[in-house]
C-alpha cells in the first residue's frame, strides 16, 4: 500500500493565510494533507472544526467554548433522518479555511495525486471535551455519544468524497490526543471495551467509505486496543514515547502480520525543535528501529513504516514548521537510499 518511509503531516499549521498553508502542505512531504489553521480562527480548533451539525451545539466564540444544550426529539428525528439518506456532513469554509484552499489548489494544478490525507478529531476526544448544560461531558449521554460519532464518521466520509476527485486513495487519521489521560480521575467513567467500540466503528466507517484509516496519538496509550480497532496505520510520537510502544511488541508483530503500518512521529513539534537537527533525529529513529528488531525483523519495520512529525505544527512558528518538514523530507529521502 505505501512504499517504505513514505511521509505525512498530522493537521495543523501555524500559517495565517490559507493559500500558503495550502502551498506549504503540496510540496512538505509524500502525502499532502488539508491544513488545520489554528491561528486563524477559533473554529479551526480540533473540537469547533468538527462540530457543525450536532444537534444542540453552542459556539460561543467570545469565551471559545463549545456546548451542547437540551435537544428535541424532533431536532434528533432531523438528524437521524439525515444520516439515514446518506446526506452529506461538510465543514463549511468558515471552518476549514486550509481545506477549501487545498481543494482551490488541486483544482488549479489539476494534479492527481497517489494519495492524499485528510483528519478528523476522534469520538473521545470530541465526546470528552465539549460539555452539556448540566456540566457532564458529552461522551456520558450515551444518546449524544452515538451522535456524536455518527456525525464524525460522516465528516470523515464527506472528506473522501472530495479529496478522491484529486487521488486514487484518501487517507484519513482519527486524532485521539486524550487517550493518554483515559484513565485519570477526570475520565474513570470511560470503559475501554467502548473506547475501542467507537474507535473501531469509526475507522470501519472510513474504511468501507473506501478510505484508508489511521489513528494518531501523541502520548501514552494503549497502543494494543488502538491495534485491534482494523485501523490500517497507527501513528505514534515516536520522539517522546517510543518506550511506552515497547510494551506492545507482540501485538506489533501481529499488527505488521495483518498488513498495518507504524507512522513514526519522530520529528519533534515540541519546543525541541528548535535545537534538533536531522543527524540527532536519524540516530534516535535508528536506535528505536534496532530495538525493535529484537523481537521483529528489521526489513519487516521498514516495510511498515511511514514517517510523520510527532504532532500537528500549528503552535510553532512557520520557521520551526518548515523546520519539522525539512528535517522529515531529509531523514526520509536518507533511509529511502
Amino acid at each position: 500500500m505505501f512504499a517504505p518511509f513514505t511521509t505525512t503531516g498530522i493537521g495543523s499549521l501555524p500559517f495565517i493565510d490559507p493559500e500558503e498553508a495550502a502551498s506549504f502542505s503540496l510540496q512538505a512531504c509524500d502525502i499532502p494533507f488539508w491544513p488545520q489553521l489554528p491561528k486563524v480562527s477559533f473554529r479551526e480548533l480540533m473540537v469547533p472544526q468538527y462540530s457543525e451539525g450536532l444537534p444542540g451545539v453552542r459556539i460561543d466564540r467570545d469565551s471559545e467554548r463549545v456546548t451542547v444544550e437540551p435537544v428535541s426529539q424532533d431536532d434528533l428525528n432531523s438528524f437521524y433522518e439525515k444520516v439515514g439518506e446518506d446526506a452529506d456532513f461538510p465543514i463549511s469554509r468558515e471552518y476549514a479555511q486550509g481545506f477549501y484552499a487545498f481543494m482551490a489548489e488541486l483544482e488549479r494544478t489539476g494534479k492527481r495525486f497517489p494519495c492524499l490525507k485528510g483528519q478528523i478529531t476522534g469520538p473521545l476526544t470530541f465526546t470528552l471535551s465539549i460539555k452539556l448544560s448540566d456540566g457532564r461531558y458529552l461522551y456520558f449521554d450515551d444518546e449524544m455519544r452515538e451522535i456524536a460519532t455518527m456525525l464524525l464518521q460522516r465528516k470523515a466520509i464527506w472528506q473522501i468524497k472530495e479529496l478522491s476527485r484529486h487521488a486514487e486513495r484518501v487517507l484519513i487519521f482519527i486524532d485521539e490526543p486524550i487517550l493518554t489521560a483515559i484513565g485519570s480521575s477526570s475520565y474513570l467513567g470511560v470503559e475501554p471495551e467502548e473506547a475501542e467500540r467507537l474507535l473501531r466503528e469509526t475507522v470501519s466507517a472510513i474504511r468501507s467509505s473506501g478510505g484508508i484509516a489511521g489513528i494518531h496519538s501523541c502520548g501514552r496509550a494503549d497502543w494494543g486496543m488502538l491495534m485491534r480497532t482494523g485501523a490500517d496505520i497507527i501513528n505514534f510520537d515516536a520522539y517522546d514515547y517510543f518506550d511506552n510502544l515497547m510494551i506492545y511488541k507482540e501485538q506489533i508483530q501481529e499488527f505488521f502480520e495483518r498488513g498495518g503500518y507504524l507512522a513514526w512521529g519522530i520529528v519533534p513539534t515540541t519546543d525541541a525543535i528548535r535545537e534538533v537537527e536531522s543527524s540527532n533525529v536519524r540516530e534516535m529513529l535508528i536506535k528505536e528501529f534496532e530495538l525493535l528488531s529484537e523481537t521483529i525483523p528489521l526489513k519487516k519495520i521498514y516495510e511498515n513504516a511511514l514517517l510523520t512529525p510527532s504532532c500537528g505544527a500549528g503552535s510553532r512558528t512557520v520557521e520551526e514548521a518548515g523546520k519539522v518538514f525539512s528535517i522529515l523530507k531529509e531523514l526520509a529521502g536518507e533511509l529511502k537510499g
